[in-house]
This record gives structure tokens, C-alpha cells and sequence, in this order.
């Protein structure tokens, strides 16, 4: 039995696919996005945007993108996924309204997609499932205001919060609401 061939879009989006289920499986590592996305932010929402799902974002321009595949725009109290290419101070208390689900539906957080720099900036250690137990990982992020990481701290109420994907250019880290973040000093 011959399967049909994946179209070139449907490549790109398993290929985001699965780039975004193995971050979230080993938070920190650095998983690279298909480098035929026209961006990274496209190629996400293009896989993870769909009739039955919402999004919040900033972008103006990003709206119509988002929209393509019937996905809509929702306040942000209301939206199943946030975009932040640029995440600024300004941002925080929007992204404080991002819902962190419930106890009986911890699946109905928000998920955030955030530009950052990997490499540079704020140290981050990180330590939970997906991490070696012996030895915990530590990521430097840059481009994210340091009050972010506290914002995310307090919306952690397992099996409520927020699962986070960390953008730079074509590559991406994920951050499930499991993991455990210390900030370097």
C-alpha cells in the first residue's frame, strides 16, 4: 500500500509539529523549526491555529495570517494562544488576563509563543520532568522583561498554567508548566 506524498505545506507543518511536541518533552533543549517557513511565528500558528481554536497577539498585521485557517481573535482572558514576537513591560498586565485553565479543565490555559534571544541574557536553571534528575539544565534567555519569569511563577498552580514556547528566529525551546524555573543571579 503506497501512501500519498506529504504536500510541501503539510511537511512544514509536521515538521513544526513535531519540533514543538519534542520541546515541550525536553524543556531547554533547542529544536529547530522547517527552514521553509516564510517565519517562525507563521509556521507555528499554521500548525497549532485551526476553526476550533482562538488567539490573541499584539502584531495587527500578524491577525489576517492568524485568521487563515478560520482561527479567531479573542480577548485575552479568552484566547488559547497568545503571540509575542516582541514581548515588552507594556504586555505584562495583558498577558496576566491569559487564562491558566481550571482544576477540572487545566487544558483550557493559555499557550504563549514568545519571541526571545537564546544565548544571551537572563540565566535561567530549570529542573522537572523531561530534565536529567542528576544534573538540571540551564538556558540563558534574552529579549524577555525579567518580570515575566516572576508573572509565569505566580500563574503556575499545577495542573494550571501556562505551557510556553520560546522563539528565536528558526529555533525554539519549550517550557511546560511541569518545569520548575530558578533565576541565576
Amino acid at each position: 500500500m503506497t501512501h500519498p506524498a506529504y504536500t510541501a505545506n503539510e511537511a512544514l507543518t509536521h515538521d513544526t509539529f513535531l519540533a514543538l511536541m519534542w520541546s515541550l518533552s525536553y524543556p531547554g533543549r533547542i529544536y529547530s523549526l522547517p527552514s521553509g517557513a516564510s517565519s517562525a511565528f507563521e509556521a507555528i500558528a499554521e500548525t497549532l491555529l485551526d476553526i476550533e481554536t482562538s488567539f490573541y497577539t499584539t502584531d495587527e498585521t500578524a491577525v489576517a495570517t492568524f485568521s487563515a485557517n478560520g482561527a479567531r481573535l479573542l480577548s485575552p482572558e479568552r484566547a488559547a494562544y497568545h503571540f509575542y514576537e516582541n514581548l515588552s513591560e507594556n504586555d505584562l498586565d495583558t498577558l496576566k488576563e491569559a487564562s491558566i485553565g481550571t482544576l477540572m479543565y487545566p487544558d483550557q490555559s493559555a499557550t504563549l509563543i514568545i519571541g526571545a534571544t537564546f544565548g544571551t541574557g537572563q540565566e535561567l536553571t530549570l529542573t522537572g520532568p523531561g530534565i536529567n534528575p542528576q544534573q538540571a539544565t540551564t538556558i540563558s534567555i534574552g529579549g524577555i522583561p525579567i518580570a515575566f519569569w516572576t508573572l509565569r511563577e505566580k500563574a503556575i498552580r499545577y495542573p494550571r498554567g501556562w505551557d510556553i514556547y520560546l522563539v528565536d528566529d528558526k529555533q525554539v525551546i519549550g517550557l511546560p508548566r511541569t518545569t520548575l524555573i530558578s533565576i541565576e543571579e
